[in-house]
């Protein structure tokens, strides 16, 4: 358990430990993306639960079409910044680093207080049903396929961002492109049947997620940490694959360490679950052939797996997500032998806020 427990430096970024909160959606901000007291005391307390790094939940990032849900934090305006800069100084005093992680929606999309309409690379909905933990929309809307100039409105607000987070102090910066989001929707085919410069070859349907990777790299500069979060997968479509199989995702790992990123993040079900349409490597394993790239791992990690995938890939950091939320003091059990509770679901209803957790919790601690 020392090694993971071991002080480390990841992006130049030196940490307590290789354990990071996976980040995870809330819908408890402001109802104008301002972020509050109480996430303010959530993000505090994984903070000193032992996390050496924390990764905030997805974060809009213009005032158009990329905000997915309700009450959903922000990063566009001084409010926003403001409200940030409140949390990121109460994890560091805890002890903790903290990434922000920027999100464009896109086409899966359920809320947003700018527009009614949302915008994806091609008029396709995502698969299955929303998800009831983040609103009451029972079917997708058909998305507006994006014109030169939306893409150009969501390069710009990722790039704005990724500066407006440097100013709230933030460590470094994750970019969505997982999950199902709109750097992800560009990805797929699924969701992209555009035949311009950012359709068809795998090289074009990558050009957007290039082309931000860039953006926010030139606005941050050179010296501070800039990633990416990669999946096939979506949040309702888990079992999605590239066409082009473990070579396509290799060039797409690639891609985003030219354009800029000095990490990925890959999620899945397992870390290592083989999940390619040839051969029987995991997103994990792919990512971690690939030189010059540093690397977090999130999928299945918990307190039998994580000493074992920490061996398989050193120098990675280990995200978690639903251990984490049953346990905000995971790493510090972890540490001291303590027991660690499996998730019950019960305390993300009616909907996954941080005030419906804690009601849960106090009940329940009766």
């Amino acid at each position: 358990m020392s090694d993971i427990m071991k002080s480390a430096e990841f992006c130049e970024v030196a940490l307590p430990n290789r354990f990071a909160l996976a980040p995870m959606t809330r819908t408890s901000a402001d109802a104008d993306g301002t972020p509050n007291a109480l996430m303010a005391d959530h993000y505090e307390r994984y903070a000193r639960g032992g996390f050496g790094l924390l990764i905030t939940e997805g974060t809009y990032t213009d005032d158009k079409a990329s905000q997915g849900y309700a009450n959903q934090p922000g990063i566009i305006n001084e409010s926003q910044i403001e409200g940030w800069k409140v949390i990121v100084d109460r994890v560091h005093a805890a002890g903790s680093k903290i990434f922000t992680q920027l999100m464009h929606a896109g086409a899966q999309f359920q809320a947003n207080r700018f527009t009614d309409q949302p915008l994806g690379p091609s008029e396709v909905a995502p698969k299955g049903a929303p998800l009831g933990f983040y609103g009451d929309q029972q079917l997708w809307q058909i998305p507006g396929a994006m014109s030169d100039a939306d893409i150009q409105t969501a390069i710009d607000g990722f790039a704005q961002s990724a500066t407006n987070a440097k100013a709230a102090g933030f460590d470094g910066i994750e970019i969505h492109g997982a999950n199902g989001y709109l750097l992800n929707q560009f990805l797929s085919t699924h969701f992209n049947k555009r035949d311009d410069g950012y359709g068809g070859s795998l090289e074009k349907r990558l050009r957007l997620v290039v082309e931000v990777v860039r953006a926010v790299r030139k606005a941050v500069g050179d010296n501070y940490p800039v990633g990416i979060r990669l999946s096939q997968g979506t949040v309702t479509d888990p079992d999605y694959q590239l066409p082009e199989g473990a070579a396509g995702f290799r060039q797409i790992v690639e891609a985003v360490r030219d354009a800029g990123a000095d990490f990925v993040h890959t999620t899945d079900g397992e870390v290592n679950r083989p999940h390619f349409t040839d051969g029987d490597q995991s997103l994990a394993g792919v990512a971690a052939d690939v030189p010059g790239i540093g690397l977090i791992l999130n999928g299945g990690i918990d307190e039998t797996s994580c000493q074992e995938i920490a061996n398989q890939f050193p120098g990675a950091l280990l995200a978690v997500g639903k251990k984490a939320l049953a346990n905000p003091d995971f790493v510090q059990r972890l540490k001291d032998g303590k027991e660690i509770a499996d998730i019950n679901f019960e305390m993300l209803q009616p909907k996954a806020t941080i005030s419906n957790e804690l009601a849960w919790r106090k009940k329940n601690a009766a």
